[in-house]
């Protein structure tokens, strides 16, 4: 059953995330596909950066690093499919909705989770799932009601004498789901010319400083929000107001003040705001100096 979409405007309500990364990657020789880096940033880790929100993270794979703390768990027997995967991660979690995607999804953004989710608490529905560029289903790129979700296992487990091998549309086929459409954060990469478009499009020139921002981010181990034109400006001023090299040089002082402070986007807001003025004030000597006292050009020495 299909319901349309509204606008999804309320704060989404507390939930757990369900991120299936395991699977053979067949089409791509058996290849580590979470591990694979799109902008320097493993799949897994990308998936993991958007549902960061989540109050608890299940990943069902084999243990690895990721970029922050999650739980692990595997079906049983290993290879059992989505949904016996998604069985798996379901009994680690505990809130009234979960977010389940699949490790593979290289434009998934923190909004976009919001936004199922807040579709889905504004609908009433079981579940919220994008919809690719070709307007198919994409059931692990979604937002479900655990209830629903504990109830559709139970009754397949019934039924099937087991989970092992059944198709997701089995289980998604008997829930009411609001569609959502988005081709950008429902692209999954399942072969090598996936991973290429992939990382051709993230050097693109609408993406590459998100993107670029986002991969030192998770390098460095630092989950702050901050504004990157107020930085970009300061680096412009500090380059056309003093020198070049003054650019990088002072971004890195501004992050390092900020961190000495609080350490939240406002702090490097105030100290990006304190060094443009500097910034300013030499410029302002360059250009000839102002008479401190009239705040015109100054004049010159009568002695």
């Amino acid at each position: 059953m299909t319901e349309t979409a509204p606008a999804a405007a309320r704060t989404p309500a507390p939930y757990d995330a369900v991120v299936l990364a395991g699977g053979a990657a067949r089409r791509l020789g058996g290849a580590d596909k979470p591990g694979i880096r799109i902008g320097g940033r493993a799949l897994l880790d990308r998936v993991l950066t958007a549902c960061a929100d989540a109050r608890t993270t299940v990943v069902v794979a084999a243990p690895r690093p990721t970029v922050r703390p999650v739980r692990f768990a595997c079906e049983e027997p290993p290879g059992g499919g989505p949904v016996a995967a998604l069985a798996a991660g379901l009994r680690s979690t505990t809130a009234g909705h979960t977010v389940v995607l699949s490790a593979d999804l290289p434009f998934l953004a923190r909004d976009t989770v919001r936004r199922l989710l807040t579709t889905l608490q504004d609908t009433g529905a079981d579940g919220a799932l994008l919809t690719d560029a070709d307007g198919r289903d994409q059931p692990l790129v979604a937002a479900y009601r655990t209830a629903a979700l504990r109830h559709g296992l139970t009754g397949l487990a019934a039924a099937h004498g087991g989970l092992t091998g059944l198709p997701l549309r089995r289980l998604t086929g008997d829930l009411r789901l609001t569609r959502v459409p988005d081709p950008l954060a429902s692209f999954d990469c399942d072969t090598w010319d996936d991973i290429a478009d992939a990382r051709a499009r993230i050097r693109e020139h609408g993406y590459v400083l998100d993107e670029w921002i986002s991969a030192v981010k998770d390098e460095l181990g630092i989950d702050l929000d901050v504004d990157t034109g107020v930085l970009l400006d300061l680096a412009r001023d500090a380059a056309h107001s003093v020198a070049r090299p003054a650019a990088p040089l002072t971004t890195f002082l501004v992050g390092y003040a900020a961190a000495r402070g609080k350490g939240d986007p406002e702090a490097v807001a105030e100290a990006a705001r304190k060094a443009a003025a500097l910034a300013l004030t030499w410029q302002e000597e360059t250009d000839g100096g102002t008479n401190e006292s009239t705040g015109g050009p100054s004049a010159p020495d009568a002695g």
